[in-house]
């Protein structure tokens, strides 16, 4: 019998592809918006959210607790982060560790606390059901439609904050709806692979992407394959090493193995291509040329403008680069 012939492998399989596939495209925007921390705080901070609705209604509870925890939290982090008098590392730190705190006082009440604990933290993807994939589901088409309807606004806050501030965009809303996303995001991948391995699901395909392309649309795209591809994988080897070697092997762990190699392999790969670019002998005749060969008085303007601290500014006033490129 092949292995996702049965049914709880395959509910696990088609929660695997939406949760890799929404995760890596909001880690998108959180690695434009160097958000990987913020990503990391909400994991947390939907702890006692989770374990408030398992106690009342019990696996079911699961989902609403979580969601109502998470959206009152990236609700604080982006009212705190707005008043300037908190920084906001410090903003999520204090929301990190009193809602977790708040959650293992909470969870530590029932007699099966240490199992409880570990499945909230760390997931069970194999006792998915048919109602949390369609839960997955709804998140998947809320978060993407709303970032597909808000892209140049989201790209134009994460190249040019202060820009979109001029043009008169209300940053402090485009962030709420973003830290929302992530939210959601984590709320719906707690039951398949718990509160500590959602920042993998977000943050390593969108990494990994970035290593193989520059342009904002070929990296969206290669992150949502990688992080499908990530989670078929990871589910098909703790299968097959679990079952034909009787050595168990945690599938969200497992997963997060994957997309972690697949992430060393592409750096290495960049690293061995931008080394045997610098390698390549220059030119012993005509002007000076810059590190990649082009003429030294026209490399800048054969580059383009680029985004960064030392770096020109966007010579597209109001709206991001038109051709969606995602600098270095």
């Amino acid at each position: 019998m092949a292995p996702f012939e049965r049914p709880y492998l395959t509910r696990a399989l088609v929660e695997l592809l939406l949760l890799g596939g929404l995760a890596a495209v909001v880690g998108v925007f959180v690695l434009l918006r160097r958000l990987a921390f913020l990503a990391d705080a909400l994991t947390h901070t939907v702890f006692p959210g989770v374990v408030v609705g398992f106690l009342i209604g019990g696996t079911q509870g699961i989902f609403p607790g979580a969601l109502v925890v998470a959206a009152v939290a990236a609700g604080l982090f982006t009212l705190l982060a707005a008043t300037r008098r908190v920084a906001e590392d410090a903003a999520l730190a204090i929301l990190l560790t009193g809602f977790f705190a708040l959650g293992v006082v909470l969870v530590s009440r029932r007699s099966s606390y240490t199992a409880d604990l570990t499945a909230f933290l760390f997931g069970r993807v194999l006792t998915v059901r048919v109602a949390d994939i369609v839960a997955t589901a709804a998140v998947a088409v809320v978060v993407l439609a709303v970032l597909a309807a808000l892209r140049k606004e989201l790209l134009l806050v994460a190249f040019d904050p202060q820009g979109a501030r001029a043009a008169g965009y209300r940053v402090a809303v485009l962030d709420l709806v973003l830290n929302l996303a992530i939210a959601l995001v984590v709320v719906a991948a707690v039951r398949a692979v718990g509160t500590v391995l959602v920042i993998a699901l977000i943050v390593v395909p969108a990494a990994t992407a970035r290593l193989l392309s520059d342009r904002f649309a070929v990296v969206t795209v290669l992150a949502a394959a990688l992080g499908m591809a990530g989670g078929w994988i990871g589910l098909l080897v703790s299968y097959k090493v679990s079952v034909d070697h009787g050595v168990r092997l945690a599938t969200g762990a497992t997963v997060v193995l994957v997309l972690v190699a697949g992430y060393l392999l592409a750096l290495a790969a960049d690293t061995a291509r931008r080394h045997a670019k610098l390698a390549k002998p220059r030119a012993t005749a005509g002007p000076p040329t810059d590190a990649v060969g082009a003429p030294a008085d026209t490399a800048v303007q054969e580059a383009g403008p680029r985004v960064g601290g030392d770096e020109p500014a966007s010579p597209y006033p109001g709206e991001p680069r038109p051709d969606g490129a995602v600098t270095r």
